[in-house]
């Protein structure tokens, strides 16, 4: 497989020390769908990019939403490729992250037995450069009824514990959304109170796709790239990014979606570190908390100064 793509970054001379920041990467590809010979292939293109992320000193790479059997699936296809968080797929992830030394953020489609039933989730696997896991989350915000006859949202049940989680990575807190979750501030906010420092969201934001009923959506997803990630990056003075596909998303052989290509990294002061044309690009961007000073006078702090129990 020959990796195709640009390279777009935004880098100090060397890669942030241990709890001054995080160098991060983001995938943006296209890519096949919904069978086994798709997951391979995606599998095969994930270690290749974590080796030229690697090569730039990342510390951080983040795929897009459900990378591994890409976006475009159907109930049916779902249980036929879902796997456990130990399964096989997830196993040559936590190799690759190893053998290269940086964490990975993978999203893919989870099978799991939830109070004595089997569930399937749009899910995110963070693993640490050490190959270990950090952080199995499940999307709890569904978009549309399309992504309702496929998952189940995460998190109605008291056995799987917390949904809205902070993880170190390199010693900074990091958080994790999915795709429509971007759009309610809330939860960028509860990541952030509870210590998130980068909030990161893969996403499958498409100008088109053909859902699982077989009709075709009738207008773009909306692109929050540039509206509410900066404000809500601003608002809680964190980073905030967006790891989206490009291109056509093919379902043997057949053209199924195509997407919008707009992966950014965000600073707290709602500024653009990077952003990606809509073409195969890796983006990489140092997040350096110690480098944004407050966004008012007079220390002004919007965490401390909430009231919550007026709202």
């Amino acid at each position: 497989m020959v990796l195709e793509h640009r390279l777009h970054s935004f880098l100090r001379p060397r890669p942030p020390a241990f709890g001054e920041g995080l160098r991060l990467g983001i995938w943006q590809g296209s890519g096949s769908a919904g069978t086994a010979a798709a997951l391979a292939e995606n599998l095969e293109r994930l270690e290749q990019v974590c080796g030229l992320a690697a090569g730039h000193g990342v510390q951080l790479l983040a795929f897009p939403e459900l990378y591994l059997t890409g976006y475009i699936v159907t109930p049916s296809i779902v249980r036929e490729l879902a796997e456990p968080v130990d399964g096989p797929s997830l196993e040559r992830v936590a190799a690759a992250a190893h053998r290269h030394g940086l964490a990975v953020a993978c999203p893919y489609a989870e099978r799991a037995t939830v109070a004595g039933e089997e569930h399937f989730f749009d899910a995110i696997a963070l693993i640490d450069q050490d190959g270990g896991l950090l952080r199995n989350y499940r999307k709890t915000h569904l978009w549309g009824p399309d992504e309702k006859r496929c998952w189940s949202a995460g998190y109605r049940h008291p056995e799987e514990g917390p949904a809205f989680t902070v993880q170190p990575v390199n010693g900074l807190g990091v958080g994790l959304l999915n795709c429509y979750e971007a759009e309610f501030p809330e939860l960028t906010r509860r990541l952030a109170l509870e210590g998130a420092k980068l909030v990161l969201i893969p996403t499958a934001a498409d100008a088109w796709a053909e859902l699982s009923t077989g009709e075709r959506t009738d207008k773009p997803y909306p692109d929050v790239s540039r509206t509410l990630l900066p404000a809500h990056a601003f608002q809680n003075e964190c980073f905030v990014a967006y790891a989206n596909r490009c291109g056509e998303e093919t379902v043997n052989g057949r053209v199924m979606a195509a997407y919008l290509g707009n992966s950014l990294i965000c600073g707290p002061h709602g500024d653009v570190l990077a952003a990606a044309r809509p073409e195969p690009t890796l983006l990489i961007a140092d997040c350096l908390p110690g480098e944004y000073g407050p966004t008012h006078p007079a220390a002004t702090r919007y965490h401390e100064d909430l009231r919550p129990e007026l709202y």
